[in-house]
C-alpha cells in the first residue's frame, strides 16, 4: 500500500487528472448553453462519437490534426442541427431525439470506421504536448498544469469565453432569457427559436471537440464506443455545477481525478481487486453526484418550459 499513498503516485494522479477531464469540459460548458436555452439535448454522446470519428478519420486521411477538429466540428454542428430540426422546429420530444442521435452516432460510427478504417492497421499522430520552459520542470506540478497538449490548455480560454457570453454580452443575455422566459423575448421581436438554433449548434461544436479530443489527444485510434459514456457524465456534470460554466470546469476536473485514480490503481499490483472495479469509479460518482443534487429546488425554469411552443 505504501506506492498507493506515495508522492510519485500522487503526482501522476494530478497530472493525468486535467488531461482526462478535458473532454468532459468541452461536452458540459457546451451543454450549459444548450439547457440555459430551455433545450436539454441528452444526445451527447451521439454528438462526442461523431466528433471523435469525424476527427480521426480527416486526420488520417490528410494527416493534419487541425483538419481533424476542423472535421469534428463540422460533424458536431450536422448532427445539431439535426437534433435542433426536430426539437425546435418540428418540435419532438426532446427526450426521444436525444435517444435516437445517440443510437444514431453510436451504429453509424462503428460502421463507417468498419467499413474504410478497420483494416488500415495503424493510427494517427496524435498532439504532443507544449513543454513550457522552466516552468514544465517543476516538481509535482510541473507535469499537471505546463506539460499538457493544446486540447487541454484550450479548455481555459472556452470556459473563460462561455462566462463571457453568457453573462457580459446581450446575445447571453438574450439566451438566458429564451430559457427562463421565451415569452417575454417573442413579445420582444427576437425569434426564440434562432437563439436555441445558436445555443444547441454551439453545445454540439463544443462537444464535438470534446470527442475529437479522445482520438487526437488522447488515443490514436478511433474505437467504437469511444466516449464510454461521458456525454451522459457531462449531463451530471451541468446538474452538480449549476448550469454554470466555471462550475463545469471545475466538476469536470473533479471527474478527471476520478478517471486519473481508477487508471493508477489499476496499475498497483499491491492491490488484489479486478479492475473493472476501480473503471466503474467514474459513474459510480456520477450517480453519487446525481444523488445528492436530488433535492435541490434551484433547477432553472428553463427546462420546464423546454417542451412548450413558445
Amino acid at each position: 500500500m505504501e506506492d498507493v499513498a506515495s508522492l510519485s503516485f500522487l503526482a501522476a494522479t494530478i497530472a493525468a487528472s486535467w488531461r482526462l477531464a478535458a473532454p468532459l469540459m468541452f461536452a458540459s460548458i457546451g451543454e450549459v448553453f444548450s439547457e440555459r436555452a430551455g433545450v436539454l439535448n441528452i444526445g451527447l454522446e451521439g454528438v462526442m462519437l461523431a466528433g471523435a470519428f469525424a476527427g480521426f478519420a480527416a486526420a488520417f486521411t490528410s494527416g493534419s490534426i487541425l483538419l481533424g477538429v476542423a472535421a469534428a466540428v463540422a460533424a458536431g454542428v450536422l448532427v445539431g442541427l439535426l437534433f435542433a430540426f426536430f426539437t425546435i422546429t418540428i418540435k419532438a420530444d426532446q427526450i426521444v431525439v436525444g435517444a435516437a442521435i445517440n443510437l444514431l452516432g453510436l451504429g453509424l460510427t462503428a460502421f463507417l470506421f468498419r467499413a474504410y478504417f478497420s483494416s488500415a492497421g495503424k493510427g494517427i499522430e496524435i498532439a504532443k504536448p507544449v513543454d513550457l520552459p522552466w516552468l514544465s520542470d517543476l516538481p509535482f506540478f510541473g507535469e499537471a498544469f505546463f506539460r499538457q497538449n493544446a486540447f487541454v490548455y484550450s479548455t481555459l480560454p472556452v470556459a473563460a469565453l462561455a462566462v463571457f457570453v453568457l453573462y457580459r454580452t446581450s446575445f447571453g443575455l438574450t439566451l438566458r432569457a429564451v430559457g427562463e422566459h421565451p415569452k417575454a423575448v417573442d413579445v420582444s421581436g427576437r425569434s426564440v427559436a434562432l437563439y436555441r438554433y445558436g445555443a444547441v449548434l454551439i453545445c454540439s461544436a463544443l462537444a464535438a471537440l470534446g470527442g475529437a479530443f479522445l482520438t487526437l489527444a488522447h488515443s490514436n485510434q478511433f474505437v467504437e464506443g469511444i466516449s464510454s459514456g461521458r456525454g451522459f457524465i457531462a449531463l451530471a456534470v451541468v446538474v452538480f455545477a449549476r448550469w454554470s460554466p466555471i462550475g463545469a470546469f471545475i466538476v469536470s476536473l473533479l471527474f478527471g481525478v476520478f478517471y486519473a485514480l481508477q487508471l493508477q490503481l489499476q496499475a498497483q499490483p499491491v492491490l488484489f481487486l479486478p479492475y473493472q472495479l476501480f473503471q466503474a469509479l467514474p459513474y459510480v460518482m456520477t450517480i453519487a453526484a446525481l444523488i445528492l443534487v436530488r433535492n435541490r429546488v434551484d433547477t432553472p425554469s428553463m427546462l420546464g418550459v423546454a417542451y412548450k411552443k413558445s
